[in-house]
């Protein structure tokens, strides 16, 4: 319940807990703990209003959504479905949040725990899913105690290979492997490790460190978020002249992608080939766009089918600069 002291009822449930011992404590715990809970009506479509409105106070922002299935961040970095707000082992009146700050909850436990002369480390674990796997484990919300990585980088393996990008996530490893002796519903909401060699123990970095930054996330938004994204950005096009450096050459081979992607789609009488590059003007490749009408129309169709190539150029990292010429338009396209 809200207030109740976590280290006095886990210790007194496991009198014989050591020193370096990990103990991998389910998140809902700490919160309840913590009166990180919200009042809901029982049932009803009052319920479900007022679970949606719990999820987008507790929303970031909106990563994918999948009919009812909506995967946020959390205002922690968390990626996970419904921002971890859960119905599940509490009564139907209530949700539970995640703790406000998972790796802070991890040092206060650890510091209760130093203070009855136990030196432990704890892990705050929660469940969630994984990209391109089914099945749910358990990861790691928050730690103190023990640092989040073992680092192999610069560490050479048996064949004499120096190993470069291996940093293995142990709280996370620690939280999948303690879930096996809790369960979901045999009311065992902690679970200790022992013999893990933790000695000497520091605070270390928390959980929050295993959170990719922004520039790292390759996997930022789902399918349809990224491709809606995309038309936002070709809607609003920039001139190329802002993106490239002069000079710099555009890959053949990714122009001539461009072309095809849009060779299908050009109105007719649309007609595509290269030109000369004017001197002086930091282009390294040009496109000449004319259309054998002169009528309004066939020049309202050249507009929408340059801006159409200047999409599919984008696309393979191309920017574009569109100038007018004595028939057409040309581009001037330099590489990124």
């Amino acid at each position: 319940m809200a207030g109740d002291d976590l280290v006095e009822l886990i210790a007194d449930a496991a009198p014989w807990l050591a020193d370096g011992d990990v103990l991998v404590v389910t998140s809902k715990i700490v919160s309840k703990a913590e009166g990180r809970l919200v009042e809901v009506p029982a049932d009803g479509p009052e319920r479900d209003a007022a679970r949606a409105s719990v999820l987008a106070s507790e929303t970031a922002r909106v990563v994918a959504q999948r009919g009812p299935t909506t995967i946020v961040q959390t205002h922690h970095g968390f990626v996970m479905a419904a921002a971890g707000v859960d119905a599940s082992n509490v009564d139907k009146t209530h949700l539970v949040l995640l703790p406000a700050d998972p790796d802070a909850s991890a040092r206060k436990l650890r510091a209760d725990f130093k203070a009855r002369g136990l030196d432990v480390a704890v892990v705050v674990s929660d469940t969630m899913g994984r990209t391109w796997r089914n099945g749910l484990t358990d990861m790691a919300l928050g730690a103190a105690g023990i640092e989040p990585f073992r680092d192999h980088r610069g560490e050479t393996d048996p064949y004499g290979n120096e190993l470069q990008i291996t940093q293995m996530a142990v709280i996370d490893e620690l939280a999948a492997a303690g879930e096996l002796v809790k369960g979901k519903c045999d009311q065992v909401p902690v679970a200790v490790v022992r013999g893990l060699g933790t000695s000497s123990l520091s605070d270390g970095a928390g959980a929050a460190a295993l959170l990719r930054d922004a520039e790292s996330d390759m996997f930022s938004l789902g399918t349809s978020e990224a491709r809606a994204a995309g038309l936002r950005d070709a809607a609003v096009l920039p001139d190329g002249s802002q993106l490239a450096l002069p000079g710099t050459p555009a890959d053949p081979a990714a122009v001539s992608r461009a072309l095809s992607t849009v060779a299908e789609l050009l109105a007719h009488g649309t007609e595509v080939t290269p030109a000369e590059v004017l001197p002086g003007n930091g282009a390294t490749a040009a496109l000449h766009i004319a259309c054998s009408s002169n009528s309004p129309a066939a020049f309202m169709r050249l507009g929408a089918d340059v801006h159409r190539l200047r999409v599919a150029l984008a696309a393979e990292g191309i920017p574009s600069v569109p100038l007018p010429h004595d028939d057409g338009i040309r581009l001037d396209l330099s590489g990124l």
